[in-house]
């Protein structure tokens, strides 16, 4: 099935270029357009699309805002935002707020569409340096006193440890000896266990109980 996606910029061209990028491959299909933040939460509630890309700087209401209010009323919807900056700070507070992810402007369309499919795919790796900042916002926090109390099983451990690393499935796959889809279905089964959506949740939870080094 296509991806349904709604993309979301106060800049007309801005639109019409990602446009153009996801009309360029047959898994994505737009469904609508929307020129602010206001405007992206309506259409959401309209169109019911699987993906959102909107732009973090919008006057009425920026991308932020935005994901929070979609987000609350419509969790399941996975959500991009765009920006021309690359300060991690910016993508601290995107993924805080509830975005899936983040993607700068300036990026080849290849690109675009390749870490797209990942999200999709919930195959989308924490970055290195967000890793780092979540780590420093939680700093000493203990470890874990009872052993038999710990929800996950010794195997979703280790993949949580790597997840928290920032390494892909497939990397975590090469470290643990086993195939993508098996560390695939191990992070679904540990999200579900734990009732989060995303590894950047999964990672803040982990660090808030000790659970990772």
């Amino acid at each position: 099935m296509r991806t349904r996606v709604l993309v979301v910029d106060d800049h007309a061209h801005a639109r019409e270029g990602i446009c153009d990028i996801l009309s360029a491959d047959e898994s994505f299909e737009v469904i609508g357009t929307a020129a602010g933040g206001r405007e992206a939460v309506e259409l959401t509630d309209k169109l019911m699309p699987d993906l959102l890309l909107m732009d973090i700087g919008m006057p009425d209401m920026d991308g932020l805002e935005a994901t929070r209010i979609i987000k609350l009323r419509f969790p399941y919807v996975k959500i991009v935002l765009i920006t021309v900056s690359d300060d991690v700070a910016y993508l601290f507070e995107a993924l805080k707020a509830g975005a899936q992810g983040f993607l700068l402007k300036n990026l080849s369309p290849s690109t675009w569409v390749e870490y797209l499919r990942a999200i999709i795919n919930d195959e989308a790796p924490l970055p290195r340096e967000l890793a780092l900042q979540i780590l420093q916002e939680f700093p000493g926090a203990p470890k874990a006193e009872y052993e038999e109390e710990h929800p996950l099983t010794v195997r979703e451990r280790e993949i949580l440890q790597w997840v928290a690393s920032g390494l892909t499935n497939r990397e975590i796959a090469m470290q643990l000896e086993i195939s993508d889809q098996t560390v695939k279905n191990h992070l679904k089964n540990i999200l579900q266990k734990l009732q989060l959506e995303n590894r950047v949740q999964l990672t803040r939870y982990a660090l808030k109980r000790g659970w990772v080094e």
